[in-house]
């Protein structure tokens, strides 16, 4: 497993680097969120969407527990987050079906209810608040995605 860290010091700054790896981002990637409350989770979602292609407007999806953004040659990115749930039902086999799709990119917000369906091979982003502004990113990825941090 490799990992690289990443010091953001605004929200500028953390839209920017998920702009920076959603633009090599082709479909068929898994990335998991961790993070506390807060912690940046949709501010980096929103650039990987924007550097994936997509003009739709991102949003924590903590209550409607999923969202889609698509761009122009119907690729797409689905947003999922489990925070509210107990039990991921339905969402989860929303889950299945598209994180294996290589038209599809998958970002997973409070996946520990979805451990056991997340692929082993994907991107883990583990988010800590430094300060108000300032976040660590530290990514956790196989070869397969070494690609993504070149």
């Amino acid at each position: 497993m490799n990992s690289i860290k990443y010091q953001c010091n605004s929200i500028e700054d953390t839209v920017r680097l998920g702009r920076s790896i959603g633009s090599k981002l082709e479909g068929g990637e898994v990335l998991e969120l961790i993070s506390d409350l807060g912690g940046g989770k949709t501010t980096f979602t929103r650039g990987l969407a924007d550097g994936f292609g997509s003009s739709d407007p991102v949003s924590s999806p903590s209550f409607t527990i999923s969202y889609v953004y698509g761009r122009s040659d119907g690729k797409k990115m689905y947003h999922f987050d489990f925070y509210r749930l107990e039990d991921a039902g339905i969402v989860g086999n929303e889950l299945l079906e598209v994180e294996n799709d290589d038209s599809v990119v998958t970002v997973v917000e409070w996946g520990d209810i979805v451990h056991d369906i997340l692929p082993k091979d994907r991107v883990v982003v583990h988010i800590k608040n430094i300060d108000e502004t300032t976040r660590e990113l530290i990514f956790g990825f196989t070869d397969k995605y070494s690609r993504l941090f070149m």
